[in-house]
């Protein structure tokens, strides 16, 4: 394995434990990794606005990727790129949503988030933003696997998860895989040389296309299968482990 320039990290339930915060033991070893010159970035499904305190308490100043891909950042604050949904197309999903009256939906705009406790006014105003991501919550398996089988045959948009209970959907294309592609472009590395390290659909892409693709223990199984290797859980301070036992070790 070539030497690690770029490690990408999942937030919840990878780099955050279950109460949403960063271990000591996880920040201290991601100042070591830096300290060794090597960048370390969130991919995260959260938007900007919520991965920001994180960044900002562990005094990153590198790279970001947001809402699953859908944004880029050459640091905090500094966008490189954003990749939007059609209004038409986040109509046709606010549609099922209200369907499936008993499922949670959400929404990521450029400038906020949309729930269904609190939509966009005029309701079908849809033009009138920049969408970013769409997504459902339901414990109930009958309806995810409907919604799921609903929209998997439109085409022009991307359906993975960040738990169990949930998908989430980006335009066709959009990836965090996609996203580090393209900052290792932008940083001269090659995908051979960064770790990434997840436990939900939305981390498969770039589990499998970084040189070194790491699941938690707490990882959905088809995330494990997809992994080179399979390491502690998030409530494990699965970040240092990473980062001592495969990225600095040596």
């Amino acid at each position: 394995m070539r030497r690690i320039k770029l490690v990408a990290l999942d937030m919840d339930g990878t780099l955050l434990n279950d109460v949403q915060e960063v271990s000591e033991q996880n920040a201290l070893w991601i100042r070591k990794a830096l300290d060794a010159g090597v960048l370390v970035c969130f991919a995260t499904g959260r938007g900007f606005r919520s991965a920001l305190p994180y960044a900002e308490q562990l005094g990153l100043d590198t790279p970001m990727i947001t809402v699953n891909g859908g944004e880029i950042w050459r640091k905090p604050h500094v966008l490189h790129r954003r990749s939007l949904m059609p209004a038409a197309t986040i109509k046709r999903l606010h549609e099922v949503a209200l369907k499936h009256g008993s499922a949670w939906y959400w929404a990521y705009t450029v400038d906020g988030i949309f729930n269904k406790e609190k939509w966009i006014a005029p309701a079908n105003d849809y033009e009138s933003h920049h969408w970013l991501k769409f997504g459902y919550y339901t414990e109930d398996d009958a309806i995810r696997q409907s919604i799921y089988e609903e929209t998997s045959g439109w085409g022009g948009i991307e359906i993975t998860n960040s738990s169990p209970w949930n998908w989430e959907m980006n335009p066709e294309g959009v990836s965090k895989a996609s996203a580090i592609r393209e900052l290792c472009g932008v940083l001269g590395i090659d995908m051979s040389e960064v770790a990434t390290m997840g436990d939900s659909l939305n981390d498969i892409a770039m589990i499998r296309e970084a040189g070194l693709g790491v699941a938690v223990g707490n990882a959905q199984e088809a995330v494990k299968r997809a992994a080179d290797a399979v390491i502690v859980k998030n409530t494990e301070h699965a970040v240092a482990h990473l980062i001592e036992h495969y990225v600095l070790k040596g």
